[in-house]
């Protein structure tokens, strides 16, 4: 029986040559892949639409300015009008996907409500559309150079400065990205 590998729960962190401006030195935090293909949010790309901005939209209120001050990541080019929150467990939302035994991905509106009035979880990460690819197609990826990959840490997902996503990531599997050339082809 043929064991396969699977990237959930891991990080893909971009090469810098990758030309994709969806990706360009970006950290996307995988929550599902199997022989179906991969899914994954984006955490490296904040919006200029705070968290008190989408709750407007949606009719939840919220009255603390640090809760609405919270950034709005662009998870991914995939349903850009739909929401995700990736989320430390424990917790028992509506439309809940376990992602390991720490964190979860809820694509509902009851842990947005929690969220506002501060009885969400702990830590989270709030992003609108997501990454995907069909079968086959991340390893492909991932042959042709276009990805590193390594295992999540809550830290860099949760608590880093966006702007410092990339470089943690990388170097997590011992890669410091400054030191890699942007250029195909070239050394």
């Amino acid at each position: 029986m043929k064991e396969t590998l699977t990237l959930t729960n891991h990080f893909l962190i971009a090469m810098p040559a990758l030309p994709d401006p969806n990706f360009f030195h970006s950290v996307t935090y995988i929550c599902q892949h199997n022989e179906e293909g991969a899914m994954g949010i984006v955490i490296t790309n904040p919006m200029e639409l705070a968290l008190g901005d989408v709750m407007e939209q949606m009719d939840i209120k919220v009255r603390d300015v640090e809760i609405a001050s919270r950034p709005v990541y662009l998870g991914g080019p995939v349903q850009p009008e739909r929401g995700f929150v990736i989320h430390e467990l424990p917790g028992d939302w509506d439309a809940m996907m376990e992602i390991s035994p720490t964190v979860g991905l809820t694509t509902s509106r009851d842990i947005l409500a929690a969220i506002s009035v501060g009885d969400g979880p702990k830590r989270s990460l709030i992003a609108l559309g997501y990454a995907g690819w069909g079968p086959g197609q991340l390893e492909k990826e991932i042959a042709e150079n276009a990805w590193l990959s390594g295992p999540a840490n809550a830290e860099i997902l949760f608590d880093l400065p966006t702007n410092k996503r990339w470089s943690a990531a990388a170097a997590l599997v011992g890669v410091d990205l400054t030191r890699l050339s942007g250029e195909v082809g070239h050394a």
